[in-house]
């Protein structure tokens, strides 16, 4: 989709547990805007707890979109979101309200202000052979593969996560060059839209602590139930959605691969680690504001100045 005038928005961002749902709720009320997720596992129906989507009450506070929307057995990307929020920014400039786009997948964000690589079309042969490798063998086959052929993106990249590795074995095979090549020299390309960036920050171990509080009150609020229900609606745990952190926690408990003492605890660890990645990535880019969740009154005057 071509952008035919660059428009403004605001983009809040930062580590899963920071509050960045409080924070956004409460600038969409004082500058009039609408919130457009940016999220990879908010974008899931009846994925709630485990995901600690905005709730009903929250959601009545300011207009959500890109949030609840996709059946967890649906393949959803990078290139998929920018081309739905494009329209909904476009949606919501129209009637003359503030888009702010909040989530910590920073590929999302990226992908949104720099638009994605397009050097070369997928090989489908190749891809049809890795689908085929895949299902005789299992992504983890896959994985150990692309760990000898291209070790930085195993390393990113899950193990359970089929989609991400055949894509990047695919780049690997075909090109001879690993698929973050392809990433760098794409670098920022000239911005879609005119952001304000702020990201929020705390103390890390004030951050971790309430990471693990969350976590515990995941389990009080029924997270295992929650797990258990998309199992028998037939949504099983060998699904992308179904891998993500917390939902394959659960399910290795459900089905007696690790006590709930161990599922607990691993997933705190995980989360925090996920947490110190998503640190990582927004603090490559030079262009944000770093604020605390509570500097909400420095962060109106920070949007007033932009919004001009």
């Amino acid at each position: 989709m071509e952008i035919q005038s660059v428009k403004k928005i605001i983009i809040i961002c930062g580590p899963t547990g920071i509050g960045k749902t409080g924070f956004a709720i409460e600038l969409a009320r004082r500058f009039n805007g609408e919130i457009i997720g940016a999220d990879s596992m908010q974008i899931y129906k009846y994925m709630d707890i485990g995901t600690a989507k905005p709730d009903k009450a929250e959601r009545e506070l300011a207009p959500h979109h890109l949030v609840d929307f996709l059946e967890p057995d649906k393949e959803f990307d990078a290139g998929r979101y920018m081309e739905m929020a494009d329209g909904v920014i476009d949606d919501i400039c129209s009637r003359s309200k503030i888009p702010i786009v909040v989530g910590g997948t920073g590929l999302y964000i990226k992908a949104l202000l720099h638009g994605l690589f397009r050097d070369r079309n997928a090989d489908a042969n190749v891809i049809a052979r890795l689908e085929r490798e895949k299902e005789e063998k299992g992504s983890h086959f896959l994985h150990e593969r692309l760990s000898v052929l291209d070790p930085e993106s195993a390393n990113r990249i899950h193990p359970n996560d089929a989609f991400r590795i055949v894509r990047a074995l695919e780049v690997v095979e075909v090109t001879g060059n690993p698929i973050s090549t392809f990433q760098n020299k794409h670098g920022f390309s000239p911005q879609r839209y005119i952001p304000l960036k702020i990201a929020l920050y705390m103390d890390r171990s004030e951050l971790y602590r309430r990471i693990e509080k969350r976590v515990d009150m995941m389990m009080e609020q029924g997270f295992l139930d929650e797990v258990g229900w998309l199992i028998e609606k037939g949504y099983g745990c060998d699904l992308k959605s179904m891998q993500s952190i917390g939902y394959r926690h659960v399910c290795d408990l459900l089905y007696d691969r690790a006590s709930l003492d161990d599922t607990v605890r691993l997933l705190k660890r995980d989360t925090r680690r996920y947490a110190k990645r998503q640190l990582t990535w927004f603090r490559q880019d030079m262009e944000s504001i770093w604020l605390a969740p509570e500097a909400i009154d420095q962060a109106e005057e920070i949007i007033k100045h932009f919004l001009g």
